[in-house]
C-alpha cells in the first residue's frame, strides 16, 4: 500500500524504453510522465536514467531533455571493439546503484522489462524494500511480472507514456533482437517533448503494433531465456 511517506527511488534503463517504444508503437517515450506516476505522491529521493554516449554525441538534446525533467543521468562511453562490433549497457551499473541506495529508500521503482533484473527484485524484498515495475507488457519478461510487488504496464496508457508522431520504421538484421539495434543510439532531434498535449494528438490508428516481423522473432512475452541479448550490442 503506498502512502506519502514511502520514499522513492527511480531507475530507469532507457535504453530498453527506447526501443520497446520504438517496436511496438514506433513511438517515443515520455518519461517525465514515467517519474511522476512512478512517485505518485510520495517522497522522491532520487529518478536516474541509464544511458550511453557516443562518440558523435548525438544524443546529447535528448540527454539535456532528460535533466531538466529533474532526472539524474549515469553516461557511460558505447564500447567499440576492433571487430566493428559496439556494445552499451547498464545492467550491472544499474544493479549497484540500487543496492548502494537501498538503505534509504522504502520502495523501488524499476522502469526495465528485462529479466536480468529478477535477482536485483529478490534482494531488495529480502531486505524488506518494496519493489514496483513501469515497462511494457508485451516486452516484459514474466518472471519480472510474477515477482513484483506492482507492475504499471505502459502500453494501458498509451496516451500518457507515448508522445510524437510514429517514426519511420526500420529493418534490423535476423541476429539482431529488439535491443541489439543500429549504432545511432538516440535520435537527437528532440526524442523527449515533455507534456500530455503531445500524447493526446495521437490517433486510434496509431495505437497498433506494427509488424513483429522487422524486430523481433520470438513472442515478446516470453520468459527471454536470454535476455543478455535484449540489450544494446552491436
Amino acid at each position: 500500500m503506498q502512502h506519502p511517506d514511502q520514499r522513492v527511488g527511480i531507475f530507469i534503463d532507457t535504453q530498453n524504453m527506447y526501443y520497446s517504444a520504438r517496436y511496438l508503437f514506433k513511438r517515443k517515450v515520455d518519461f517525465k510522465n514515467i517519474v511522476a506516476d512512478a512517485t505518485s505522491n510520495r517522497r522522491l529521493i532520487r529518478a536516474m536514467a541509464y544511458v550511453i554516449r557516443t562518440k558523435g554525441e548525438e544524443g546529447r538534446p535528448f540527454f539535456d531533455a532528460l535533466e531538466k525533467a529533474g532526472i539524474e543521468l549515469r553516461e557511460k562511453d558505447l564500447i567499440e571493439y576492433a571487430s566493428g562490433h559496439k556494445k552499451g549497457d547498464w545492467d550491472v551499473g544499474l544493479t549497484i546503484d540500487v543496492v548502494r541506495m537501498l538503505d534509504m529508500l522504502d520502495v523501488v521503482v524499476l522502469v526495465s522489462g528485462d529479466g536480468d533484473y529478477a535477482p536485483l527484485v529478490q534482494f531488495c524484498q529480502a531486505r524488506g524494500r518494496i519493489v514496483e515495475l513501469i515497462s511494457f507488457g508485451e516486452t516484459t519478461s514474466s518472471i519480472l511480472t510474477e515477482i513484483v510487488d506492482a507492475h504499471i504496464d505502459m502500453s494501458q496508457n498509451k496516451r500518457r507514456f507515448l508522445i510524437g508522431p510514429a517514426v519511420k520504421a526500420y529493418t534490423t538484421p535476423a541476429k539482431h533482437t529488439a535491443y541489439n539495434d543500429e549504432p545511432e543510439i538516440f535520435e537527437p532531434s528532440a526524442d523527449l517533448e515533455m507534456g500530455e498535449e503531445h500524447a493526446n494528438e495521437e490517433e486510434e490508428g496509431n495505437d497498433q503494433q506494427t509488424d513483429p516481423g522487422f524486430f523481433m522473432k520470438s513472442k515478446p512475452n516470453d520468459d527471454q531465456e536470454d535476455s543478455r541479448e535484449r540489450r544494446l550490442e552491436f
